[in-house]
C-alpha cells in the first residue's frame, strides 16, 4: 500500500525527530570515550570532541593498574547477577498466583501490592529496618528492599494473565502439579518477558550507587559505579599517582581517567542491551497493552 504525501511528510518528521533524540543519547558516550583515548594535552585544550586526538591508552592502564577496578567490577557482577536471579524468581512467584481468578484473595493481594507504588516508608526507616534485620554491609540490604518490582509483576502478571486457559486445563488432565505446570509449561512461554524484565533488573542492579553508598560502608564491597563516582569527585588518586608513578602521571589529567572509568562502567550493558533489545520492547508492549 502506498503512503499519501501527508504520510510520507509525518513519518518524514518522526524520523528525523527520532533521530535527533538518538543523537542527544548517543554523541556525548562517543564524546566521553574519544577523551578516554586522548592524550593529556589534547583534553587540557579543549581538542578531543568525537574523535581521539593523539591516541593514548594511558586512562585506562591507570585505571586498571592504579586502582581497584577488577574488584568493584566483581562486586558489581554478583550484585547484578544474584539480585538479578532473586528478582525474577520472586517476581515469578508473586505473579503466577496474582494471574489466577481462582485465588483466594487476589484482589487484596493487588490492591496491596499496587499500594507500595503509591507510598514507600523513607530512607531513615529503611536502614532503621536492615540495621536490625543485621544487613548493613552486606548485599542482601541491596537485594532484600527491592526484591519484586511492582511494575515487573504487573507486566508478568498481565503476561501470564493472557496465556490460553486450555493450556493449563489440559497439563491438569494428564495429572501436572502447580510446580510442574508453572515450572515446564508457564515458564518457557515467558521467555521474551521474562528476559525483558531480567534487563530491567540487571540494569537497576548494575547501576546501583545510593543504596550502595548508604548501606555498604566496607570499601572492598563497594562495586563499580561507586568506585567511578570516586574517581570523579576525589582528587587523591591523581596525587598519589604523582606521588608513586610520576611517569604515569605526567601523561595524565584527572579528566581522561574518570572517562575511561564511564566507559568501563557503561560498557557491560551497552554490550548486553543489543541481545536482548527485541525482548524489551515486547515486554514493554505488554505491559502497554494490558493492565
Amino acid at each position: 500500500m502506498n503512503s499519501t504525501k501527508g504520510e510520507k511528510i509525518f513519518y518524514g518528521i518522526n524520523y528525523f525527530v527520532l533521530l535527533l533524540i538518538g543523537l542527544t543519547c548517543v554523541l556525548p558516550l562517543v564524546h566521553v570515550l574519544a577523551m578516554s583515548f586522548s592524550d593529556k594535552h589534547a583534553i587540557a585544550s579543549g581538542a578531543v570532541s568525537l574523535w581521539p586526538v593523539n591516541f593514548d591508552s594511558s586512562g585506562y592502564s591507570a585505571l586498571f593498574d592504579e586502582t581497584p577496578i577488577f574488584k568493584a567490577f566483581r562486586n558489581s557482577l554478583i550484585i547484578t547477577v544474584v539480585g538479578t536471579a532473586l528478582n525474577v524468581l520472586f517476581t515469578v512467584l508473586a505473579a503466577y498466583p496474582l494471574s489466577k481468578r481462582y485465588f483466594i484473595g487476589r484482589r487484596f493481594y493487588s490492591l496491596a501490592v499496587v499500594f507500595t507504588m503509591l507510598f514507600t516508608a523513607g530512607l531513615i526507616p529503611n536502614y532503621l529496618l536492615l540495621k536490625s534485620l543485621g544487613l548493613l554491609n552486606s548485599y542482601g540490604a541491596l537485594w532484600l528492599p527491592g526484591l519484586v518490582s511492582v511494575w515487573n509483576l504487573m507486566i508478568l502478571r498481565s503476561f501470564f494473565e493472557g496465556l490460553p486457559e486450555e493450556l493449563e486445563e489440559a497439563a491438569r488432565i494428564d495429572g501436572s502439579s502447580e510446580w510442574r505446570l508453572l515450572s515446564q509449561i508457564i515458564l518457557p512461554l515467558s521467555g521474551p518477558v521474562i528476559a525483558a524484565i531480567s534487563l530491567f533488573y540487571g540494569v537497576t542492579h548494575w547501576n546501583a550507587f545510593m543504596n550502595v553508598l548508604i548501606y555498604i560502608n566496607d570499601t572492598n564491597r563497594q562495586n563499580l559505579t561507586v568506585l567511578v563516582q570516586q574517581l570523579i569527585q576525589n582528587q587523591s588518586f591523581m596525587q598519589e599517582m604523582a606521588n608513586t608513578q610520576p611517569e604515569m602521571a605526567a601523561k595524565l589529567t584527572p579528566e581522561g581517567v574518570k572517562a575511561a572509568g564511564v566507559i568501563v562502567m557503561t560498557l557491560p550493558m551497552l554490550v548486553l542491551y543489543p541481545f536482548l533489545q527485541k525482548y524489551f520492547v515486547k515486554g514493554a508492549m505488554i505491559g502497554a497493552v494490558k493492565g
